[in-house]
């Protein structure tokens, strides 16, 4: 009995994706929890796993996008896995080297070493076995064993000499022929590529100008002195993670210099909807995360409840499960605030976009030693330039300086953090 593969709901937004990778070809036999597919949204990507066991037959191809609901598949449970064939024995020497027939009592006797190919052909387990893999046609191959027979090396010859037919024949059609919606498609001088957005690079587009289109952002800017968490952090790094198994980052107390702040200012720790003003009373953080697919934002829960370990954990499982396309779509909802950290590619400064429809997003940068006037001395410091972007709609330049500032002592002096370590 076929039984029906769908495209699974992943979201209540979500309406369509793209079969990005199939991870199991049609003729295939698959087992129940096998990954079939990844479906890419405009949110995840996320691996469709069998729900039967039996043979696979692939309806739609790498890169078609999908409705919701569409069938992509089907599985057909009433055939069995394929027994386990038993190792062939290898003959004695050379296969090559061997002779094509032996003579028993004046007879003829086939050599047990060979197979018979549909042409008449008499083929070595050795020649097979190339021929099969590279897809080779025996009846054009030119032998140059014993009565014309195809030695191992006539064998390896013609593959090389395929190989390069289809790279040379690539590359004469490459921007002749029209390309599919999904592929890349090549000018003829070879100077430009166009190439279709990923659903999640086209929703990272849509959300930021919509954002800009709706908000007034306008954005803040302070610095602070990273000596004291520095500090801090070499000498607590062996201790604290010794007894949580997990390092001590930079990110943790941003988040909890994020949260002190919110609290101070709960302004930006809301949004507008319509004509009202929506202030919330928990603490959902998001923390930016770069992929190759693009920028994502998962979501901190209750990050003020939170110890640094489970923060400094939690991201690093975020980071993680983002580089490898398995984060779900309730990681990435909802959210009252962002922290993105620019400063690991070595960004400066920088004025980050609000993650719509939050009110602000707080940008870290890199840490750089610089000269700062320390009472009334100058010194060298490792400081970092911190950026807050926010919707001037709700919140004014008092509340945003504020908010900085409170971040600033925070990280200036960490003993105003709920320190658990």
């Amino acid at each position: 009995m076929a039984i029906e593969v769908k495209i699974p709901a992943v979201g209540e937004s979500i309406s369509s994706g793209v079969v990005s990778v199939w991870h199991k070809k049609s003729g295939d036999f698959v087992n129940s929890g096998d990954a079939l597919f990844t479906l890419e949204t405009d949110k995840v990507s996320t691996e469709i796993a069998a729900e039967t066991s039996g043979v696979l037959d692939a309806l739609v191809p790498e890169g078609q996008e999908v409705k919701i609901g569409e069938v992509v598949a089907t599985i057909d449970d009433s055939k069995k896995a394929p027994e386990a064939k038993p190792a062939e024995k290898k003959p004695v020497g050379d296969p090559a080297d061997a002779s094509p027939a032996r003579t028993v009592t004046g007879k003829p006797t086939a050599s047990p070493a060979k197979e018979k190919s549909t042409d008449g052909e008499t083929l070595s387990p050795a020649v097979r076995r190339i021929v099969d893999e590279q897809n080779l046609d025996p009846t054009k191959i030119s032998g140059t064993g014993p009565g014309g027979r195809i030695t191992k090396a006539d064998a390896v010859a013609a593959a090389e000499k395929s190989e390069k037919k289809t790279v040379e024949e690539a590359v004469s059609l490459q921007g002749k022929q029209t390309a599919s919606p999904t592929e890349d498609r090549q000018s003829t001088d070879g100077r430009v590529v166009r190439k279709k957005m990923s659903p999640l690079r086209r929703k990272i587009a849509a959300q930021l100008v919509m954002a800009q289109h709706t908000a007034a952002i306008l954005t803040t800017f302070n610095e602070c002195d990273m000596s004291a968490v520095q500090k801090l952090r070499a000498d607590s790094q062996d201790a604290f993670t010794k007894k949580h198994g997990v390092k001590l980052g930079f990110m943790s107390f941003f988040i909890k210099a994020s949260v002190e702040a919110l609290k101070a200012v709960p302004a930006v720790n809301g949004r507008i909807e319509g004509d009202d003003f929506i202030e919330n009373n928990f603490y959902d953080i998001g923390v930016a995360v770069g992929t190759d697919r693009g920028l994502v934002v998962p979501i901190v829960r209750d990050a003020d409840k939170k110890s640094f370990a489970d923060l400094e954990r939690e991201i690093g499982d975020f980071a993680v499960r983002a580089r490898e396309g398995k984060l779900k779509f309730e990681d990435l909802t909802g959210g009252t605030f962002t922290v993105s950290n620019g400063g690991v590619y070595g960004s400066l400064v920088s004025t980050p976009i609000l993650n719509f429809p939050q009110s602000g997003i707080l940008g870290m940068h890199k840490i750089m030693p610089r000269p700062v006037a320390v009472d009334g001395k100058v010194e060298i410091r490792p400081m970092m330039y911190l950026a807050l972007s926010y919707d001037h709609r709700l919140i004014d330049g008092k509340e945003a300086v504020t908010f900085l500032i409170k971040v600033k002592e925070c990280i200036e002096d960490p003993k105003k953090l709920p320190l658990d370590f």
